[in-house]
């Protein structure tokens, strides 16, 4: 059956240019994800071990470094799992974030976000597959350049692909080795170091030399993406009790994978800040146990690109599928395969992965951080809205702050975010906002498209109405 839409100006009326018939929604695909799987995905969705974290010390010295991993997680990363705790339970469906904000804001914002935050996440993970080749290029120097690199990275991309697109049950359970691999010489290295720690060197820091563009995207990027599981929430076992499980025990995960590895690192050798830069850490294990240990961490942190892969493409190509069950994507992104995955919006997040394989480290870093801080406010502003025009909705998790509290907890997020984006270069810049604009471009011409009927689109009829404010 087809159900009515709510335009931006806040009336309710028939979907734009009539949505062909509904297309049911498949609810027996296969497994769903229990806990341990979705603690993990969330790890690697955020995390993946402190590989990538080396930056913060040679941009601010341990104190600061030390520092920005204990009070960062307290202004950003609690918030956002909390708020995605909230909304994920409230919209237990794969549309995740652009749900919230077409809930709140209206379809155009919904498409935006989901835009900005579809292409941050193709963005970042065109890292992974060129950061596990760089792990393995000491011991097959022909993987460091040329034509056998790109080669490596197509392969590489195929298979991962293959995986996931073999269903999100398998991705979760090797999600879970992975992790466990990827923690546990970090682990060990941590023991190792207890004898020769040095309190003194946690303390070197001076704030009027720190690179604050280079210290504050390093800390964002490795953490945040919370939300992103919010796209997976249709396919967990009783979401409203497993995500905000999972969100709290891959937050202690995450915290604690970053700050005692730091802590050993820094405390256990001789300061040389120059050499903090990613991949340091495999010099680091070499200095405090050995070259066999620092074997073991350049394994776990090839293993810790393939997992971070793997569970960014899951949520990128269930936020297209979700989309397409709310009729704002073409009704073609919504279909299945056999093992329950969304078959069109995998190739187009492993082609995406591949056109932006070229760009450098840093400038992935900063430009999905770029977009993804638009992405955020939305998120926020949504949030907070939904709080004001729907505060009797069934919110099986609730933040237990009241609608003040909820603006107030958004303040130190936004603030972070104005700093994040006042510290970009120019040309991050430029190719953000461009990115942004091809999004108010891409929403017209969809809308054209369904209103001259050239492409089908359909709201599964097994989804409830997401405008709460109306109820």
């Amino acid at each position: 059956m087809e159900r009515e839409i709510e335009s931006q100006n806040g009336e309710v009326s028939a979907p734009p240019g009539e949505l062909n018939e509904s297309i049911p929604l498949v609810t027996h695909h296969g497994r769903k994800l229990s806990l341990l799987p979705l603690i993990f995905l969330i790890f690697y969705d955020v995390s993946g071990g402190p590989f990538g974290i080396e930056d913060t010390v040679g941009a601010a010295g341990p104190l600061f470094a030390l520092v920005g991993f204990l009070v960062f997680p307290i202004i950003w990363s609690i918030p956002e799992a909390l708020i995605t705790a909230e909304m994920g339970t409230m919209f237990p469906e794969n549309g995740g974030y652009v749900v919230w904000v077409t809930s709140a804001l209206g379809p155009f914002w919904g498409f935006q976000q989901g835009w900005m935050k579809w292409l941050s996440g193709v963005i970042d993970n065109a890292l992974y597959p060129a950061l596990f080749l760089d792990y393995l290029k000491s011991g097959v120097p022909a993987l460091g350049g040329g034509w056998p690199r790109e080669v490596a990275v197509i392969g590489l991309t195929a298979i991962l692909t293959f995986l996931n697109y073999r269903g999100l049950t398998i991705v979760g359970w090797v999600a879970v080795i992975l992790g466990i691999l990827s923690i546990l010489p970090f682990a060990v290295m941590c023991l190792i170091s207890i004898p020769k720690l040095r309190p003194r060197r946690w303390l070197v820091g001076n704030i009027r030399k720190i690179d604050w563009n280079l210290y504050l995207n390093t800390l964002f990027w490795n953490l945040n993406y919370w939300d992103s599981v919010s796209t997976l929430t249709g396919e967990v076992e009783n979401p409203k009790k497993t995500l905000p499980k999972a969100l709290f025990f891959a937050l202690i995960l995450v915290v604690l994978g970053y700050f005692f590895p730091l802590l050993s690192g820094t405390g256990a050798i001789p300061l040389n800040q120059q050499l903090w830069t990613d991949g340091y850490f495999s010099n680091v294990a070499k200095l405090i146990g050995g070259a066999w240990l620092s074997w073991w961490i350049t394994g776990a942190a090839a293993a810790a690109n393939l997992g971070m892969f793997m569970s960014e493409m899951s949520s990128d190509s269930f936020q297209l599928l979700g989309m397409a069950e709310r009729g704002m994507l073409p009704e073609i992104l919504a279909k299945r395969s056999r093992y329950g995955t969304p078959i069109l919006g995998i190739l187009l997040s492993a082609s995406g992965v591949l056109m932006l394989s070229w760009m450098s480290f840093q400038e992935i870093v900063a430009a999905e951080n770029f977009l993804y801080c638009f992405g955020m406010i939305l998120e926020f502003i949504a949030f907070v809205r939904l709080r004001f025009i729907a505060p009797n909705a069934d919110r099986p998790f609730k933040i237990p702050v009241g609608s003040v509290g909820a603006i107030l907890m958004c303040v130190l997020p936004t603030v972070l975010i104005v700093a994040v984006l006042a510290f970009s270069t120019l040309k991050v810049f430029i190719v953000s906002v461009a990115a942004i604009f091809i999004g108010l471009i891409l929403h017209p011409c969809i809308e054209l498209l369904r209103k001259k009927r050239w492409v089908k689109f359909s709201i599964s009829s097994e989804l409830p109405d997401i405008y709460v404010g109306n109820r």
